[in-house]
């Protein structure tokens, strides 16, 4: 039985990708908008409760920020406040977009959930922080959780902590962790094996460089896309690189609400706008030559050709042997 997909829920993570700006922050919510992304999300953290003061920077945030400063001071340049994130939810509420906000910590995630956020979405890098998916379970509301840098036994124990806590609602997220992700590492695959052994809805999140993969992960029945996106990708920080800046962001949800209306019912029939063509572009048995009524039908004097508004030549051999019930000129239909 074909499944016949709904509506992608496309999300335009901005992150941090407002370095710290609130009217930054707004810009981003502004270009989300205009790109008519379904949703966009921000990352809420308490710095000093999710980055110890020891913790070194990622490679690509070395590459992106400079090998100077620990992992602690990059990210809380990054920091906005509570009192921030409170006007930018309202100014997402004005702007008439869906906010989001990944929680880094359990302070964090109480004060996003106060919000009155529709949906609580899980970092790839907290999917084996236990108290993190209890509480985030024990919120009853729809959860998205992203799995990048984990095996499927990973993948399992956390879908298992969040039913067993209340989700019943759950999508998964296939991610690879790179920024950018080499192409070679994405294994879109996964997503299928992700959903084909627990049971759940499925998505991915990206961090290609382009748009093509998550309209290919759309083909292959995503339900959640999530892109990072940038007003210039040149901008200081570690994720502007590896997003999309705004045109390109409203090209690929462009790209996929039109592969959306093409992968359609999955049954097998004419489409409404081919079936004009049938007569055109089929073919009918007619005389190869000038045929006298009482003459018997063969090979020698019967075609088939255009157009397909005559007898089908799936009947050919059914005509062949019968005897011609008038005259016909040369091209002219056969009938019975």
């Amino acid at each position: 039985m074909i499944e016949i997909m709904e509506k992608t829920f496309v999300i335009a993570e901005a992150g941090v990708n407002h370095n710290g700006s609130l009217p930054l922050a707004k810009k981003l919510v502004d270009a989300a908008k205009e790109a008519k992304a379904d949703c966009v999300k921000f990352q809420t953290f308490i710095a000093e409760n999710v980055v110890s003061s020891n913790a070194a920077k990622a490679d690509y945030q070395k590459v992106q920020t400079g090998e100077n400063g620990t992992q602690l001071e990059m990210v809380k340049k990054l920091e906005l406040s509570f009192e921030e994130f409170k006007e930018l939810k309202k100014y997402c509420d004005y702007k008439g977009i869906e906010f989001m906000s990944t929680a880094f910590d359990l302070d964090s995630l109480e004060f996003v959930n106060n919000l009155n956020v529709s949906r609580i979405k899980i970092p790839s890098g907290e999917i084996t922080n236990l108290p993190l998916l209890i509480k985030a379970a024990q919120l009853h509301k729809p959860v998205i959780l992203s799995t990048g840098m984990s095996n499927l036994e990973e993948v399992g124990k956390a879908i298992t902590v969040l039913i067993e806590n209340g989700v019943t609602d759950l999508t998964v997220l296939h991610c690879t962790t790179e920024y950018p992700a080499p192409f070679c590492d994405v294994n879109l695959n996964a997503m299928l094996t992700i959903k084909n052994t627990f049971n759940v809805k499925v998505g991915y999140s990206d961090h290609t460089e382009g748009w093509e993969i998550p309209v290919a992960a759309v083909a292959l029945g995503a339900a959640v896309i999530e892109k990072h996106f940038t007003l210039d990708k040149t901008m200081e920080g570690p994720d502007h690189k590896a997003s999309l800046e705004p045109d390109e962001l409203e090209k690929m949800i462009a790209s996929i609400r039109k592969v959306e209306l093409a992968l359609g019912d999955g049954i097998k029939h004419p489409a409404g706008s081919e079936i004009k063509n049938i007569a055109i572009v089929r073919k009918s048995i007619v005389a190869k030559c000038d045929i006298k009524k009482g003459d018997l039908l063969s090979e020698d004097n019967l075609a088939i050709k255009r157009p397909g508004n005559g007898i089908s030549p799936m009947r050919w051999f059914e005509i062949i042997g019968q005897k011609a019930n008038k005259d016909y000129k040369e091209d002219e239909l056969i009938v019975l």
